[in-house]
């Protein structure tokens, strides 16, 4: 199926979408744990966005953050339940791309790479140059390119070292993070207790210009953004020591996780601070802290940081391996395969996908493409949950995590929904991305065409007898 050393297109897919010639290549080695995988995710969910989300929200739709954010989690977790399906069932890299490749065909499974792969090269760049921003400015004032080259060198150095090296330093981040959150969540409670805070504003709901659901659907479109980073987990499940087991409890774990987190400081800062302030603040919680006094500013900027470096390398990690995967699905160049011999991690994918991530960062282009990174995963969440029951009809490993029928068809959706709250601009430059994937698509479908006739192979993979001469 795959185009790496030792194989050839056109091979025979075995139950688990694996290919015949797989256990020639050179493989990934498994070395993530439950708790590992846990922090990854969580991590990844529980990224910078949470610092400027609140505030997001608050305009949308009014002082009852907690519930857009309650109502973006349930969305989010339809789609999860179809990638503990998919990633469990074929547990290797390449994630949505795999198994739109194995539902739909390569021309689909470009596509969803594709869109992933721009989303995480854009998000990276987007991190790049947050972390040059203000938060660093607090301490140090340096050049952003010098500070955007230096920071994702360094990323893309610990990515290469290993995954679990990158893991483990992700935990130690991801404990920082939720940390912070926490003293929010902390001075929050502290602000109503000494008479300063407002419930009130928990139970307001719409704007002047929205009424209560439209309000609601309006700040959980922007709320779900917060939740998206759980989907780069599936490109290391072929790392994972025991996916069938570890891959469901750490996924759904780290998503309840992530949603109790963000509930509570929705909760906290709106009670603390009056709607409007929250609004207009690009520094929401921020806001929270003025209010409530005795912690140092800069300390929230010191993890801001870290949450930042945080999710750029996590994001860094799954754009790298979704490349590795696409390119022993023969979707992309088979050069990005190449691992380094002893760390056995993917240097050719993280180089390539590095590169670009750095030319956006120094450009500036990044606000022009920043936008349409919600719709162009709505575009990979809705092939991954039509994928889900497609591939209902195929085995794959054994024992594998299965969902009731009733949940991708409700993920899809929900995705659908999701997509007509975004606005016609950002569907322009989302439908450029997508033209441009479609054409590109093209490529690997009319050569895994040509190949499948060569050899016998059926446009959906199995085996056909070559007709008699």
């Amino acid at each position: 199926m795959g185009t790496g050393r030792g194989g050839t297109r056109g091979d025979v897919p075995h139950a688990d979408g694996n290919t015949s010639d797989d256990a020639s290549r050179p493989q990934l080695r498994r070395v993530l744990s439950t708790r590992l995988l846990y922090f990854f995710i969580l991590g990844d969910v529980l990224g910078a966005g949470v610092y400027v989300l609140v505030g997001q929200v608050a305009a949308a739709s009014g002082g009852a953050v907690w519930v857009p954010l309650l109502t973006a989690l349930l969305l989010a977790l339809l789609t999860a339940a179809s990638y503990a399906e998919l990633a469990t069932k074929y547990p290797r890299a390449g994630g949505a791309s795999h198994y739109a490749t194995l539902a739909f065909g390569p021309a689909a499974g470009f596509v969803a790479g594709f869109c992933m792969l721009a989303a995480g090269i854009v998000s990276v760049a987007a991190l790049a140059r947050g972390f040059a921003g203000d938060y660093l400015s607090a301490f140090v004032t340096l050049p952003v390119a010098l500070v955007a080259v230096v920071f994702l060198a360094v990323l893309a150095l610990v990515n290469a070292r290993g995954v679990k090296e990158s893991t483990r330093a992700n935990v130690v981040a991801t404990l920082i993070e939720v940390g912070g959150l926490a003293v929010i969540v902390a001075l929050g409670v502290w602000l109503l207790l000494r008479g300063d805070g407002d419930p009130g504003r928990l139970t307001e709901l719409g704007t002047a210009e929205k009424g209560t659901a439209a309000a609601v659907l309006s700040g959980s479109v922007l709320a779900y953004y917060s939740f998206v980073g759980f989907e780069t987990s599936v490109n290391v499940a072929e790392e994972t020591c025991d996916p069938r087991r570890s891959y469901p409890r750490a996924l759904f774990g780290a998503l309840a996780t992530a949603g109790a987190v963000y509930v509570l400081v929705g909760a906290a800062a709106s009670a603390a601070v009056p709607t409007e302030v929250l609004a207009r603040s690009s520094g929401p919680l921020l806001e929270v802290v003025h209010a409530a006094g005795g912690v140092p500013p800069l300390l929230f900027s010191a993890v801001a940081l870290v949450a930042v470096a945080n999710g750029a390398l996590l994001t860094g990690i799954m754009a790298s391996r979704l490349a590795y995967g696409m390119a022993r699905d023969g979707l992309l160049p088979s050069v990005l395969t190449r691992l380094l011999p002893r760390r056995r991690t993917p240097w050719a994918a993280i180089t390539a996908t590095t590169v670009p991530a750095l030319l956006l960062a120094l450009t500036g282009s990044v606000a022009a493409l920043a936008a349409t990174l919600v719709l162009l995963l709505l575009v990979v969440f809705l092939l991954v949950n039509t994928a889900v029951l497609v591939l209902r009809r195929r085995e794959g490993a054994p024992g594998h995590f299965r969902v009731p029928a009733a949940l991708p068809v409700l993920g899809a959706a929900s995705c659908v929904l999701l997509a007509t709250q975004v606005e016609a601009e950002v569907w322009l430059r989302t439908a450029v991305v997508l033209g441009v994937a479609g054409v590109l698509a093209v490529v690997p479908a009319v050569r895994r065409r040509r190949a499948g006739r060569a050899t016998g192979t059926g446009r959906d993979g199995e085996w056909r007898r070559p007709p008699p001469a």
